[in-house]
């Protein structure tokens, strides 16, 4: 029975030597001296307060992607003890010593190390050989701006290590297809690669570049199994449904689940809330939701609420009224109808408070019991202090002339009767009775008398002058078609009125508001409003000293200054090897004119290359020209700020062409021994340069020796860099 133990238990393994040492140097060029500078470097000032967001639970919107990369960040905070407490404000700031500088650095050094073998066995997939495969490592080992940007908690390495992983998994993946169909080990790379296109894109939305070159390539590869008269249609089936399975489902689920832990954490309220809607805000612990949580649920008339609109950019607001009047004549000579002032207003205050009356009855108290409102009803809306009636007519607005005023009226026995009466559109209905809901429904008040829709223009345009105390304008729009935000409103703060006398309803809405009934969002449903605002939500995209356009990229003619030594002048600059990138302008260039002679040639029937190597030219430059192509041109159309890091993951790929084009040179090209050792010799003097530099840029790169003045102008090989040097 144990016979088998006679014998040894032997394991015998195959280590790559050379993905082994490749692994080491990447770590080692990438984790030295991580946790200096012990100090602010860069955007590590924009993603230290997310994480410092992060582990106090307390929920914000970034608009620069999916909060997964965000989440990494944090992750090395959490492992490191970091409590949150430190102040993100300013570059070059030290970190106290509560914060874990190294751990927090770790997940984006340990990502750009990992790149490094990555490189090495793409381009073994590719079926070129083991030198070029690791002539490619040690390019991507050697590159200054790589090894920066992998240093600091920032997320570009991250978002490369994510993309060239996907690139890895798709080509282990198609290497299998004809001889090991659905094996495990063909399953393990077709999932993997959905895996790691979801995390890039989970990262940063660049990913997505990268995703939809690999999805265009498995329609490709597909359309070719389609013409495989080997394969039968239940396998063609079979085939597809697995891609679609791994490449599109799982990749949307696996998305889906970074919201849906990032809402399970984030789920105190915070300054970033306020973009939401009063839903949302209402779902956060904290905030808007210890106001609103348990209010009536269904407006009725006599119901005491305040109106927020909807649009909530570039600033929530509310309808709001005071005693003060229009004046009689603006500035422009054009007269008003000298009555209160309704206006939109950013805080919160008694004056936001309307009560909604039945235009049959008197009473300004909820019925018993409540009667509520429903879609198409038409009410009054009474201003609760000064108890007057929101009114709107054939008035030009004070800022908008084309649209209509809007007052509370005031009858001054003047032939200007009251136009008060208002319906109630509930935009996102269900049905045509759906019942008027604090918080959930979104609705429009559309005048009975002219048809105008109440709108708060002062969200998209200025605000009113002195007189109206800076607030933010409330037409009549006459000519609405469609729903635009502008002109939705939702009931956040809702009590149910029960004075009838003026002063003590004047008690009553200082008052805090009544709780019974609480409300709760689906995920799907604040998933769907965040990924809007993340979409929607822009920024000012102000000048930036170290911005730069997409042409600049190419040639190198800027770089960033990451970090500056407050005495000693070291400094961290975001700056390319010089060798590499021109090498690599080189290689795409060469390229580009071999392929089109190589086309122009086939086309008459003359083939220069075997065919096998005519498919390999193609496959690899396809995956890292396609690469550079995909990653780079998009920013030619993007009006956002750039910086020289939006590049990284496109340069990536085209340091991975080199190889490709120079072993092509010397198999095809170099058809004499002498003529392939001289084109040896002058690799080995091409990569000594590429080293060379590598070397010379290394106190900008790591930030360590601090140089000299004089040393520091030497580096200086551009006119346009920005080294930055003090004065003595």
């Amino acid at each position: 029975m144990f016979g088998f133990l006679k014998e040894p238990v032997v394991v015998t393994a195959k280590i790559n030597v050379n993905l082994v040492a490749l692994t080491v140097l990447g770590l080692i060029s990438r984790l030295w001296g991580l946790c200096y500078p012990r100090a602010v470097v860069f955007d590590e000032v924009y993603y230290g307060q997310f994480v410092s967001l992060y582990m106090k639970r307390i929920f914000f919107v970034d608009d620069s992607g999916s909060p997964f990369g965000h989440m990494l960040l944090a992750l090395g905070g959490y492992l490191g003890g970091f409590d949150g407490n430190f102040l993100w404000n300013r570059i070059g700031a030290e970190y106290s010593m509560n914060v874990p500088v190294w751990s927090l650095r770790l997940l984006p050094a340990l990502a750009g190390a990992l790149c490094v073998p990555l490189a090495y066995q793409i381009l073994v997939e590719l079926h070129l050989s083991h030198c070029a495969a690791l002539g490619a490592a040690l390019l991507i080992l050697l590159e200054n701006s790589l090894i920066t940007q992998s240093r600091f908690m920032l997320l570009e390495s991250i978002l490369i290590f994510f993309i060239l992983l996907a690139v890895l998994s798709y080509l282990k993946f198609y290497n299998l297809q004809k001889h090991s169909a659905f094996s495990g080990n063909w399953w393990f790379w077709l999932l993997l690669t959905g895996v790691a296109c979801s995390c890039a894109v989970g990262v940063k939305y660049m990913g997505l570049f990268t995703y939809m070159l690999l999805l265009a390539t498995a329609g490709l590869h597909f359309w070719h199994m389609i013409g495989d008269q080997n394969l039968s249609n239940v396998s063609l089936l079979c085939h597809f449904l697995a891609r679609a399975l791994a490449l599109i489902i799982i990749p949307m689920g696996l998305y889906l689940s970074f919201f849906y832990v990032h809402l399970a954490l984030l789920y105190r309220s915070g300054p970033h809330d306020q973009i939401m809607t009063s839903a949302f805000q209402a779902s956060l612990e904290g905030g808007l939701a210890r106001i609103t949580q348990g209010q009536p649920l269904e407006v009725a008339y006599g119901s005491q609420i305040t109106l927020r609109n909807v649009l909530g950019k570039p600033m929530q607001c509310w309808l709001h009224s005071h005693t003060n009047t229009y004046p009689i004549r603006y500035e422009n000579g054009r007269g008003s109808s000298h009555q209160q002032q309704v206006t939109c207003y950013p805080f919160k205050d008694v004056n936001n408070w309307w009560i909604v009356k039945d235009p049959g009855m008197q009473q300004l108290v909820v019925s018993n019991p409540p009667r509520p409102v429903r879609h198409g009803h038409i009410v009054q809306l009474v201003h609760g202090i000064t108890t007057r009636y929101l009114n709107t007519h054939d008035v030009a607005a004070p800022l908008s002339p084309h649209s209509q005023e809007v007052s509370c009226y005031i009858d001054y026995n003047i032939s200007m009767p009251a136009q008060n009466l208002w319906r109630v559109e509930i935009v996102n209905r269900d049905s045509d009775t759906d019942v008027w809901k604090t918080i959930l429904s979104e609705v429009r008040f559309v005048h009975v008398n002219t048809s105008a829709v109440l709108k708060a223009s002062g969200l998209s345009g200025a605000s009113l002058p002195e007189w109206g105390y800076r607030q933010l304008e409330v037409v009549g729009e006459k000519l609405s078609k469609g729903y635009h935000q502008s002109m939705v409103w939702n009931v956040e703060e809702h009590r149910y009125g029960k004075s009838q006398e003026q002063k003590e309803r004047e008690v009553e809405l200082h008052s805090p508001t009544q709780m019974d009934i609480s409300k709760n969002l689906s995920f799907m449903a604040k998933f769907t409003e965040l990924q809007w605002k993340i979409l929607t939500l822009k920024n000012e995209d102000t000048e930036h000293k170290y911005s730069s356009s997409a042409l600049d990229w190419i040639t190198m003619d800027t770089n960033i200054a990451y970090w500056l030594h407050p005495t000693s002048g070291a400094q961290i600059h975001l700056l390319g090897n010089v060798a590499t990138w021109a090498s690599a302008n080189a290689a795409a260039l060469l390229y580009l004119c071999l392929s089109l002679w190589y086309l122009l040639r086939r086309r008459r029937k003359i083939y220069d290359i075997p065919e096998d190597a005519w498919q390999l030219w193609i496959s690899a430059g396809g995956i890292c020209g396609g690469g550079w192509a995909v990653n780079y041109l998009p920013f030619f159309l993007m009006e956002k700020t750039l910086f020289l890091y939006h590049y990284l993951p496109a340069v990536t790929f085209q340091i991975l062409l080199i190889p490709v084009v120079l072993q092509h040179l010397s198999d095809h090209l170099c058809r004499s021994v002498l003529l392939k050792s001289m084109f040896s010799a002058l690799i080995v003097a091409w990569l000594s340069a590429v080293y060379f530099v590598y070397c010379t840029f290394s106190p900008l790169t790591y930030g360590q020796p601090a140089l000299p003045p004089t040393e520091l102008k030497a580096l200086r090989w551009k006119d346009t860099w920005n080294i930055l040097i003090r004065k003595q």
